[in-house]
């Protein structure tokens, strides 16, 4: 069995969900509180607070509480793990890409013979 990194998990779980990637598309703009996070989805406020929480427990965002103003903003090194995971997958792959097209360019020219 592979071994896992349960961070990574989380990161995938958190950018599983539609709403979730809106959110962070917007807070890539810049910090935003909640309201504003919330009012495009059409979600209610608790909704909207449990997908936030999904974020923030994967580390993807950060949030401040100032007065009754809660403020996330997103934290971008938190998708460096994920990065490095999909680029040694990409390597993976290429490297058998390019061995099947080895293989198929080889089989051609036995072919011809």
């Amino acid at each position: 069995m592979a071994k896992y990194d349960p961070d990574l998990s989380l990161l995938f779980h958190a950018l599983a969900d539609p709403t979730r990637r809106a959110i962070l598309t917007r807070l890539a703009e810049g910090p935003a509180p909640v309201s504003e996070l919330a009012s495009p989805t059409g979600l209610r406020l608790p909704t909207v607070m449990r997908h936030l929480s999904v974020l923030e427990e994967a580390g993807l965002i950060a949030s401040a509480k100032d007065g009754r103003v809660r403020t996330c903003a997103i934290v971008p090194e938190a998708l460096v793990p994920m990065r490095t995971w999909l680029d040694a997958q990409r390597a993976i792959w290429v490297a058998r890409l390019d061995r099947l097209d080895d293989y198929v360019t080889q089989m051609k020219k036995e072919r011809k013979q």
